[in-house]
């Protein structure tokens, strides 16, 4: 069973930046998408950025230009640049990961972050 271990949340003033990092804590089957998705109080979870094996990435319209996906393969982690932060982007971040095959999902147990202003 993957285990994945998020951290890197916390409280930030808007405008400034948080990375958040996801390790699985053994190899991933490939090919798989790794990504991050947020849930904010009262809110739906929403996909925030995904990013494939091969590194094509793909954001919500609402964090383009701000957030950076990222990912080592060597590590099984997956990584979050976050920029410019507003108070909207408060929510608990969710680590995902997305095995093609099979078609299986792995989430992480959320990290919290908070802008405030």
């Amino acid at each position: 069973q993957v285990q994945l271990v998020e951290s890197g949340g916390g409280l930030v003033q808007v405008g400034g930046s948080l990375r958040l990092s996801c390790a699985a804590t053994r190899n991933i089957f490939s090919p798989n998408h790794m990504g991050w998705y947020r849930q904010a109080p009262g809110k739906q979870r929403e996909l925030v950025a995904t990013i494939t094996s091969g590194s094509i990435t793909n954001y919500a319209d609402s964090v383009k230009g701000r957030f950076t996906i990222s990912r080592d393969n060597a590590k099984n982690t997956v990584y979050l640049q976050m920029n410019s932060l507003k108070p909207e982007d408060t929510a608990v971040y969710y680590c995902n990961v997305h095995i093609i095959y099979g078609s299986t999902d792995y989430w992480g147990q959320g990290t919290q972050v908070t802008v405030s202003s």
